[in-house]
């Protein structure tokens, strides 16, 4: 009989929480995490104009998989989102909560996550639970797209009456805190770019040029957003395959978009973590390089040395 995915193997969530105003609730949410042993917050994102804030967890299996339940009943405890208003879609209080392999883990130890804790959260919180991704146990839930069509109003009124808005896990109908989308995916780049105008339809028109299920770049999602700046619109993506289109492939073809509308573009901005490969991908695309490896920067190289000498535990 086999023993099942390693649950010491290390993995990642980046959960996607419906508040990035009220500094003192975001705290408390991070607070949620850092209280569970073996799990570390190594990064946490805030957006205002989003209205929502990524929370970057990583740590063994089971720490984590701790980690991402206890996140989500604090912010259920926290999040009305009857008065919940931003700029980026949204079904519930944790928006979304997908598990990534990392060192030492694979693809089905994370859909194992996925489906753990997500039954958690609809038993334990009462709170209706979509699988996507990897974890998908419906072939049209894969897409988040099409989990969080209609957001959280939309949600609450069908929720209780179309089939095909039953949940996966939890109760057939919408409290304050919405629902949430539990899954299981591979590393990708939360990126966004901004663009040097405050026409919203520009910002939509490059969207939908670089993204894949338009035709565009493969691997990239994409949305045209408002900002709370003056003269800046953004367009907000998830790079889910870096290998078919590299991150400096992207600002490329961003700003040839862009200056079919005599648009320039801004700084971008990257959310969450990402993986050292893309950056040193786009760095030496930047410099002319035909490679880059970690072994050529001098932290990393440094790093590498101190872990191959370092005792064995």
């Amino acid at each position: 009989m086999s023993a099942g995915p390693d649950r010491s193997a290390l993995v990642e969530c980046v959960a996607n929480v419906s508040e990035g105003q009220r500094s003192e609730v975001i705290a408390r949410i991070a607070h949620a995490v850092r209280e569970v042993a073996g799990a570390y917050l190594l990064d946490l994102h805030s957006d205002a104009a989003h209205n929502r804030s990524v929370y970057t967890v990583a740590g063994p299996a089971s720490a984590v998989a701790e980690a991402g339940f206890a996140l989500t009943k604090a912010a259920i405890r926290e999040i009305d989102m009857r008065q919940h208003r931003g700029v980026h879609p949204r079904i519930g209080a944790v928006d979304v909560l997908p598990f990534v392999p990392l060192v030492g883990a694979d693809m089905e130890l994370c859909v194992e996550l996925a489906h753990e804790v997500g039954h958690r959260i609809g038993d334990e919180l009462e709170t209706p639970v979509y699988f996507y991704g990897e974890a998908a146990l419906r072939p049209e839930r894969r897409r988040l797209v099409d989990v969080r069509r209609g957001e959280y109003e939309g949600l609450a009124d069908l929720i209780g009456s179309d089939p095909a808005r039953t949940p996966d896990a939890g109760p057939a109908s919408l409290s304050a805190a919405g629902a949430v989308a539990v899954g299981a995916r591979r590393p990708l780049i939360a990126f966004n770019v901004h663009l040097r105008t405050d026409d919203l339809g520009v910002a939509r028109a490059v969207a939908r040029a670089v993204r894949a299920s338009n035709g565009g770049l493969p691997g990239v999602q994409a949305l045209g957003l408002g900002t709370a700046r003056p003269g800046i619109a953004q367009v907000s993506m998830n790079l889910v395959d870096l290998e078919a289109t590299p991150l400096h492939v992207v600002v490329a073809r961003m700003r040839t978009e862009a200056a079919r509308y005599d648009v320039e573009l801004a700084e971008s901005e990257l959310v969450g973590l990402t993986p050292a490969g893309a950056v040193l991908a786009a760095a030496a695309a930047a410099l002319g390089l035909s490679a880059l490896g970690p072994l050529q920067v001098l932290e990393l190289a440094l790093a590498e040395a101190q872990a191959a000498t370092s005792p064995q535990r």
